[in-house]
């Protein structure tokens, strides 16, 4: 194939994916044709089906296409050293901060959070996504376990309990900004968020299970 012809493709490609983005934004994807992406994307319907064996294809290519904040956090654990709380905290505000100014991922999140259904044509996205957090929420975890081990966290602290509230919580905060991203700037306000968050943590982390229970005995004797 000659160069001009794949980057031709490779354009036409691009275009589709970002018609895909604004229309999936705007309707929804369960409610957007492939021959409403081809016609915002001024192309023909032929064409869509060229590069993408059919919409769920097309969504996922969308989804591949993006950066997500959860691969940016889990890339940025990989190696780190120093404090493992502070390093959690560095990872928290770099997902937030990400999603704050990268477009694309904040267009992809947008449209898996509130314009669209689970399972159909976002079932690959979903497992990819699902993916993302389980690698996240790992890395998350080793953290927090370095943390008890370094003695910034009690020996007692639930690491998975404490891995789930600091899941909850980031994805929280990325869900209820996309639904209004004009709130507040997110990529300037991340920090504050997740000091806020970080300082509970430390302050008054999760116990394991027996650990409450022997301080409900104790005060009650």
């Amino acid at each position: 194939m000659p160069r001009r012809t794949r980057e031709e493709a490779a354009a036409t490609r691009e275009q589709l994916l970002d018609a895909a983005e604004r229309v999936f934004r705007d309707r929804g994807v369960a409610r957007t044709s492939l021959a409403e992406v081809a016609t915002e994307a001024g192309v023909t319907r032929g064409a869509v089906y060229w590069h993408f064996r059919d919409k769920a294809d097309l969504v996922a290519g969308m989804c591949q296409r993006a950066v997500s904040p959860m691969d940016a956090m889990v890339e940025r654990a990989h190696g780190a050293a120093g404090s493992p709380l502070a390093t959690l905290r560095g990872l928290c505000v770099e997902a937030l901060v990400h999603l704050g100014r990268d477009r694309r991922a904040h267009a992809v999140f947008e449209i898996l959070f509130h314009r669209s259904e689970s399972g159909g044509e976002l079932a690959r996205a979903s497992e990819r996504h699902e993916d993302d957090c389980r690698h996240a929420k790992a890395r998350v975890e080793s953290l927090i376990a370095r943390a008890v081990a370094a003695g910034e966290l009690p020996g007692d602290t639930d690491c998975t309990l404490a891995t789930h509230a600091v899941h909850a919580y980031v994805t929280g905060i990325m869900h209820e900004w996309t639904l209004d991203p004009s709130a507040y700037d997110l990529a300037v306000r991340a920090a504050a968020l997740v000091d806020a968050f970080v300082a509970g943590l430390a302050a008054c982390p999760p116990r394991r299970a027996a650990a409450v229970r022997s301080g409900h005995a104790r005060a009650r004797a």
